[in-house]
C-alpha cells in the first residue's frame, strides 16, 4: 500500500483524501489563514531597527502572536519579516510574520509597540533629537491607532519617557492602554549584575528599579532579593553602589562597547515580557512608565514604577513605601523627565 493510501485509510476520505489521487490539502495544511488570524492574537512593530525586528523575533520564537513589522524604509520590513517568517519551520512554529510600509495591514492589532526613532548623532543637540523623535512618534502613533482603535501601545522609543508621554497625549487613550518600557529593562540588567556578583542563577534574583529611564532612575536594593533574601545582606554597600551605577548607565555601556550602535536584544526582550503579560492575562507586576495621576506624589508625568499588566493593559499602579531619600531620588528623576516633556511641548 502506498503512503496516499495507507493515509487515507487511517483518515478516510471524508477528511477529504483520496487514495487515488493523492492528498487533500484540506486534511493536512492548516486552515485557511483568515480563520486562523481570528484565534490568534495580532502585534504590530512600529520600526524595523535591531530593536523592532529583534522584537519580532522574540514574538515569533514564543508564538505569542501574529506579527506585523511596519517600516518607512522601502523593502527592510518586508526583508526581515521573510526572513524570520522562513526561520519557524525550523523552530516549528505556527505564527505569520510579514513586513510591509502600508498601515493597512496592522489594522485590528491587538498590541502596537513602537520602536520608530533616531539614535543621537555626532553635532545633533539633544533638542534636535527630542523634536524629531517627537515629529515621528506623533506620527506613526496616529497612524497606528487609525488602524487598530482597541489595541494596546507599548513605547520602547527613546528618550523612553517623554516619548511614552508624547504618544500618551497624542492618541488620546486612556493611561492603561499606553505604557512605556523602561523599568523591565533597567530591572534585568540590575539582576544580571546581581547574579554575577554573587554567582548565582538569574531565576533567583528579583530587582526593582524606579524613575525615569536613564541616569536618574532609582534603584531599589532593599526591594531587590536572591531567593527572597535581600541583597542588602549579601553584597557589601560600597559594592552595591557600584551596581547601581553601572545599572543606570547600562545602556551607554553598551554603546561604548558597539561605538556605532545600541541595544537591541534586552531592550526587545523587555518589551515582549510585557507584550506577554498583556496577551496571557497574567497580571504580571513589572516596573513600567506609566502615567501617574497622584501616585508616589508625582502627577502627570510618566515615571517607572511597579505595574500589573494584563488584558486590559496596566491595570494597577503597586505603591510602595520610600524613604525620604529615595523619594527625594524619584522626584529629581520626575523632573528630568519634565524638563524634557517641556521641551516638546507636552508637560
Amino acid at each position: 500500500m502506498g503512503v496516499y493510501q495507507h493515509l487515507a485509510t487511517i483518515f478516510g476520505h471524508t477528511a477529504g483524501l483520496s487514495s487515488s489521487t493523492g492528498i487533500s490539502w484540506m486534511c493536512l495544511a492548516h486552515p485557511p489563514t483568515k480563520e486562523r488570524n481570528i484565534m490568534r492574537k495580532k502585534v504590530t512593530i512600529v520600526g524595523a531597527g535591531n530593536v523592532g525586528a529583534t522584537a519580532a523575533h522574540w514574538i515569533a520564537s514564543k508564538e505569542l502572536a501574529d506579527v506585523v513589522l511596519i517600516d518607512v524604509i522601502d523593502g527592510v520590513p518586508q526583508g526581515k519579516g521573510l526572513d524570520l517568517l522562513e526561520s519557524l519551520p525550523i523552530e516549528k512554529r505556527d505564527v505569520s510574520v510579514i513586513g510591509t510600509n502600508d498601515y493597512a495591514d496592522t489594522a485590528n492589532s491587538d498590541i502596537v509597540v513602537i520602536t520608530a526613532g533616531i539614535a543621537r548623532k555626532p553635532g545633533m543637540s539633544r533638542d534636535d533629537l527630542l523634536n524629531t523623535n517627537f515629529n515621528i512618534m506623533s506620527d506613526v502613533a496616529g497612524k497606528a491607532l487609525a488602524a487598530s482603535p482597541n489595541a494596546i501601545f507599548i513605547i520602547v522609543s527613546n528618550p523612553l519617557d517623554a516619548m511614552a508621554q508624547t504618544a500618551f497625549k497624542k492618541l488620546g487613550l486612556p493611561r492603561e492602554r499606553v505604557i512605556g518600557m523602561a523599568g523591565v529593562l533597567d530591572s534585568a540588567r540590575f539582576r544580571t549584575f546581581i547574579a554575577q556578583e554573587l554567582n548565582v542563577s538569574v531565576e533567583n534574583v528579583t530587582a526593582f528599579v524606579l524613575g525615569g529611564h536613564g541616569d536618574t532612575m532609582v534603584p531599589l536594593s532593599r526591594y531587590s532579593t536572591v531567593a527572597g533574601i535581600p541583597i542588602t545582606e549579601l553584597i557589601p554597600a560600597d559594592r552595591l553602589k557600584e551596581l547601581e551605577t553601572r545599572t543606570a548607565n547600562g545602556g551607554a555601556e553598551i554603546v561604548k562597547y558597539l561605538k556605532t550602535g545600541s541595544a537591541y536584544y534586552a531592550p526587545s526582550a523587555a518589551a515582549v515580557e510585557m507584550v506577554e503579560a498583556i496577551l496571557k492575562d497574567k497580571k504580571k507586576i513589572l516596573p513600567c512608565a506609566a502615567y501617574l495621576q497622584g501616585e508616589y506624589g508625582i502627577k502627570g508625568l510618566y515615571v517607572g514604577v511597579p505595574c500589573k499588566l494584563g488584558a486590559k493593559g496596566l491595570e494597577q499602579i503597586i505603591e510602595i513605601k520610600l524613604t525620604a531619600d529615595e523619594q527625594t531620588a524619584l522626584n529629581k528623576s520626575a523632573d528630568a523627565v519634565k524638563e524634557l516633556c517641556t521641551v516638546i511641548g507636552v508637560a
